[in-house]
């Protein structure tokens, strides 16, 4: 994505992310997550929940995910505010969509709001803030 392209209001395509225990507990061990409630669904379910839940690193990452193919490789994340709410249990999927919610000419940055829903409801809410270098003079 080119900066000089980018408006507020405009969408981002929406990102369907199957929850799967697989994704869920890969997530975990990458983020060096090891509470049980991650990857053990016996423990899981003794703390009143149905199935192991996704965590919040793994949720941050997609949310990055989402937003930086959007973007492309030459914008830099400069601050992400994430809200979780319903958790994504083995079975669900996310729906990721976004939008332009604001945009800094002067400092080349962009504000994309982020929400990821699953069938409870809402997963995530984030704002994730962009900056976008200048080009290079050929």
């Amino acid at each position: 994505m080119q900066f000089e392209q980018i408006t507020e209001g405009a969408a981002l395509p929406e990102l369907e992310f199957p929850v799967t225990a697989s994704a869920i507990v890969a997530g975990a061990l990458a983020t060096n997550d090891y509470e049980n409630v991650h990857h053990d669904k016996a423990a899981a379910e003794a703390t009143g929940v149905p199935d192991i839940f996704m965590n919040i690193l793994t949720t941050n990452g997609l949310v990055q995910r989402y937003v930086g193919q959007w973007a492309g490789r030459s914008a830099r994340v400069r601050k992400i505010a994430i809200k979780l709410g319903a958790p994504n249990f083995v079975g669900d999927t996310m729906r990721i969509n976004g939008s332009v919610s604001h945009v800094d000419q002067a400092k080349r940055e962009v504000a994309v709001t982020v929400s990821g829903r699953n069938r409870i409801g809402e997963h995530v809410g984030a704002t994730v803030t962009l900056h976008f270098p200048e080009r290079n003079a050929a």
